[in-house]
């Protein structure tokens, strides 16, 4: 079972970081790294998380084009990254019973 693309689900694999530049100031928006009008698709591949500002300055452009390098390349997410993220979110109560004492 694959990881669905949802908007909570990139802001997880990001780390609710814009990927331009690395701010963590609320509200955070999904970017199509290559935009729709230039035969951008809406996968984990071509989509990051983006402060608003970042958003609206790269535009309908490439990182490239508008000279903002990405922090890191989106990919898609593996489940353990998930889980790691669901057992930090709940510290205590479940790791006695996962056997994640190693993380």
């Amino acid at each position: 079972m694959d990881v669905i693309l949802t908007r909570k689900n990139l802001l997880v694999r990001d780390n609710f970081e814009c990927q331009y530049c690395g701010s963590k100031k609320t509200p955070l928006t999904m970017d199509h790294v290559k935009p729709k009008n230039h035969g951008g698709k809406d996968t984990w591949e071509n989509l990051v998380a983006a402060c608003q500002p970042c958003n609206r300055k790269k535009g309908n452009r490439t990182p490239e084009e508008a000279r903002m390098p990405l922090k890191k390349m989106p990919r898609k997410p593996n489940k353990i990254h998930y889980f790691q993220q669901f057992i930090s979110d709940h510290q205590g109560a479940w790791k006695p019973y996962l056997f994640m004492e190693a993380f």
